[in-house]
């Protein structure tokens, strides 16, 4: 049984959340392959919002398995805060929730490190989360980091001291020191680990080969967004895990040739948190009306979103990265209200106009060439079916299918999971 893969294709924030949440009733299992406590799928059903930060966002539908990857690092104090968080709803976390035992662990040092770094760079700082992912991930591929696995091992303990003093030796060196109270910290980073080993560790990708040899279905759940990718985002302001589709087959052990549908998700618009180029933000009343009527703030960090025009030559690349075979279109309701629609469709440059998404975006290098379109007055939010869209709105999907060469077979008009419209 092949392998179904959802991603975001732009900056993060897109609503992946909501959509594995819409889709999972179709599937048997969700499996988040990257990322970690950076990032917040936002899911609303019965009148409640629930944010998600390490748990796939199949969580709360009582026949799927959730699985969180190899791929994924894991803050057992910020995890044991959600699971508390989901007490009421009366889930079977021993049934219902495996984690691999080959994902990482971001221990109470990874964090002061990533909050020392960040504070180092001064205005050069890249808009980190501070969540301890970008140590946590160096400290793995520099073959140093802690294991899920490893808390199951007598020399735990040395482990973690070995690490937590090689971490304490590199804060020394920061020139601005930052205040922290280890003990308390690690008393509790230790007391969360007992709710990490209470759930079944599992040895992630043989458990997933026997799904598929079952032929269950599988969806794979990426956090962050395409241009966030490490290898093929907007580096150095990137996050530090691969966010795309080949993420998938690293961060569960799933082999590309197993790979099925490939779902896309991206805003009618764009946005953006933290630092690092933007060609569409807007700095004008539009920008100011898309993040207030879409609510752009962080799910995370509870920042404020930079909010612009779509872009569809970072689109395109994106699809193209990926593979998408489906695209799945958020919050157009947000647009609601404009009397005409801007498209990025292509970058100007000192060599001219480019289709294409270049090494580098910075606003030096390339500005957005826009085509307009007209916008639609409508509140979408109370609409269920295609036939009832607005023309301008149908117009404006239309367009967007055109230029991407790929179809949009979902819409959705709000946050919950009813507003949420199928072609």
């Amino acid at each position: 049984m092949s392998v179904d893969l959802l991603l975001g294709l732009q900056w993060g924030d897109e609503g992946k959340g909501k959509i594995v949440d819409v889709l999972t009733k179709n599937y048997d299992i969700i499996a988040r392959f990257q990322g970690g406590p950076n990032a917040g799928h936002t899911l609303k059903f019965d009148g409640i919002s629930h944010v998600l930060h390490t748990i796939p966002s199949g969580i709360f539908h009582p026949s799927a398995l959730n699985i969180i990857g190899n791929g994924v690092v894991i803050d057992p104090v910020i995890f044991k805060g959600e699971l508390d968080k989901l007490a009421p709803f009366k889930i079977d976390f021993a049934k219902k929730l495996f984690v691999s035992k080959k994902a990482h662990l971001i221990l109470p040092t990874h964090r002061l490190l990533d909050a020392a770094s960040e504070a180092a760079k001064g205005k050069a700082k890249i808009g980190s989360t501070l969540k301890g992912i970008g140590p946590t991930y160096m400290d793995k591929t520099g073959r140093n980091g802690i294991r899920v696995g490893d808390i199951l091992l007598n020399d735990w303990k040395d482990r973690y001291e070995a690490l937590r003093d090689k971490h304490l030796k590199m804060l020394s060196h920061y020139e601005s020191q930052i205040e922290f109270d280890l003990e308390a910290l690690e008393a509790v980073f230790f007391d969360s680990l007992k709710t990490l080993k209470a759930l079944p560790l599992i040895d992630s990708e043989d458990f997933l080969h026997t799904a598929q040899k079952e032929n269950k279905k599988i969806l794979a759940e990426g956090a962050q967004g395409s241009l966030l990718d490490v290898d093929f985002g907007t580096y150095p302001y990137v996050t530090s895990s691969t966010t795309t589709a080949a993420g998938a087959c690293t961060g569960l052990g799933i082999a590309p040739n197993t790979v099925g549908e490939v779902y896309g998700i991206f805003k009618a618009y764009t946005t953006r948190v933290g630092s690092g180029p933007f060609p569409t933000e807007l700095f004008d009343e539009a920008g100011e009306t898309m993040g207030r009527v879409g609510q752009e703030f962080g799910a995370t960090t509870g920042r404020a979103r930079r909010c612009g025009w779509i872009d569809l030559v970072a689109l395109k690349y994106a699809i193209r990265v990926n593979g998408v075979t489906q695209l799945m279109m958020m919050k157009g309701d947000v647009l609601s209200g404009f009397k005409s629609i801007k498209v990025c469709t292509g970058y100007a440059t000192k060599d001219g106009v480019i289709d294409h998404f270049p090494f580098s975006i910075e606003p030096e290098n390339v500005s957005p060439v826009y085509t307009e379109l007209p916008g639609w007055e409508e509140d979408l939010t109370q609409i269920t079916a295609e036939d009832n869209f607005p023309e301008s709105f149908k117009a404006y999907i239309a367009y967007l299918e055109k230029e991407l060469e790929t179809p949009i077979k979902i819409v959705s008009v709000g946050p919950d999971r009813k507003q949420t419209i199928f072609r």
